[in-house]
């Protein structure tokens, strides 16, 4: 039996308040990989120049889950994917700390790409708040779910140094202690989904779609002119222009973003600050990513999806600017740089978050947002490795200037994306 309007609504709130618990969890499990992977593999690789490795490895990860987990949504529901996606990431961070104890390269290296697996999912999770939610509140249902991640996600970072602690009086190298928290929080995460997010959302979605088509013989499509009706694809397939822009913007800001972040630790450890600052540092940056998105997304859905994605790439370039221009020393300054980066980045993926959900049907939607979280992956993947190497042949100031200068690859896009783009 299809829900009811009443029931739907009641649905949308169990569903945003599961996807909640398992955010509050999954953030938890991927500030690991944020604060102390690059320490983690400079410790055992040696040098600076290897030190994106680990964020290019977890990222590299994260785009093959992100496909897989898009594929098998789309079959089998939220639920599913989004469950097998965290418990992957989990059994990744075990890995990890299992490197790190035997220190193991090897073991390192694959165990970190299995650990992207939990990353990748918890942003994922995102849409699970849209599959239901009315057109207006797309934006606002996607931030919920973000907003949640901030618990966890500050916590770990500004836990670095207990869970060191505890990693040491475990016979356990320091840096990794906030894996162990990974691997519980991921684990945990998906034992969450995959046994509270029931009715699944998306299945759900996909019904009340259907069923819309076989009484109506249409539907009411999405905002992007390039779907075609019934919820199914054009003829020529042709990719919705609303596709083309959000996964641009989102890819443009992950680069800027991943690049700066992950050499911040290698940058602030290199000139005598100590784990503390580093994980204060990290935390607000990670709070700046997640704790803005119930206010972006009632902006993104009122001023429009075009006007905020827009201000991602303003506040990206202020980010690179601060933290091209801050001595090494200023703790103040590096601060406001990393909540800068955190904040363009929040604007341009809850933008480009809508503008995904609207361009789609049911029939597609899953598959298409796990193969834009692929192109979001790689994005960050090769940010990672080139953040070492640009810092290692030049300077922090420099890969943080170009970071800043990068977003400005918006400006074209958007200006495209305002004339095609209906409403939004």
């Amino acid at each position: 039996m299809l829900p009811s309007p009443d029931e739907l609504r009641v649905l949308q709130r169990r569903t945003l308040t599961v996807v909640v618990v398992s955010q509050v969890l999954g953030g938890a499990g991927l500030a690991a990989g944020v604060t102390v992977g690059a320490l983690l593999a400079q410790q055992m690789l040696g040098g600076a120049g290897l030190a994106g490795l680990p964020t290019a490895l977890f990222t590299l990860g994260s785009a093959l889950a992100a496909f897989l987990v898009g594929r098998i949504t789309q079959r089998a529901g939220r639920r599913v994917g989004l469950g097998l996606g965290f418990a992957a990431g989990g059994l990744g961070a075990v890995g990890v700390v299992t490197a790190a104890a035997l220190d193991t390269v090897p073991l390192l290296l694959v165990s970190l790409f299995v650990y992207g697996a939990g990353t990748s999912t918890n942003l994922q999770a995102r849409y699970a708040g849209t599959d239901l939610a009315a057109p207006d509140r797309r934006a606002t249902a996607a931030s919920v779910a973000m907003v949640s991640t901030t618990l966890g996600a500050v916590a770990g970072p500004n836990l670095v140094e207990p869970l060191g602690g505890l990693a040491t009086s475990l016979g356990l190298p320091a840096l990794a202690g906030p894996f162990l928290l990974a691997a519980v929080a991921f684990l945990a995460a998906g034992a969450t989904l995959f046994g509270f997010l029931r009715p699944d959302p998306f299945l759900v979605a996909q019904e009340l779609a259907r069923t819309d088509r076989a009484t109506a013989g249409t539907t009411a499509g999405p905002v992007d002119s390039a779907v075609g009706a019934a919820g199914e694809a054009p003829a020529r397939r042709e990719v919705p222009t609303g596709v083309l822009v959000g996964a641009t913007v989102m890819v443009v800001t992950q680069v800027a973003m991943v690049a700066i972040m992950t050499m911040t630790p290698v940058h602030m450890r290199g000139h005598g600050h100590d784990l503390g600052d580093v994980g204060l540092v990290i935390g607000v940056h990670v709070a700046a990513m997640f704790l803005p998105s119930l206010v972006t997304g009632v902006l993104v859905d009122r001023v429009g999806r075009v006007p905020m994605a827009a201000a991602a790439g303003v506040t990206l370039l202020l980010a690179g600017i601060t933290g091209a221009a801050a001595p090494a020393d200023s703790m103040g300054l590096l601060i406001l740089a990393l909540a800068l980066l955190g904040l363009g980045w929040n604007f341009g993926l809850i933008a480009g978050t809508a503008l995904i959900v609207d361009a789609t049907t049911p029939a597609t939607r899953a598959r298409t947002q796990g193969t834009v979280d692929v192109l979001i992956a790689l994005a960050g993947a090769g940010g990672g490795a080139m953040s070492g190497l640009v810092v290692a042949g030049s300077s922090y100031a420099t890969l943080a200037l170009a970071g800043g200068v990068l977003s400005l690859l918006l400006v074209p896009v958007l200006f495209v994306a305002r004339r095609r783009v209906v409403r939004r």
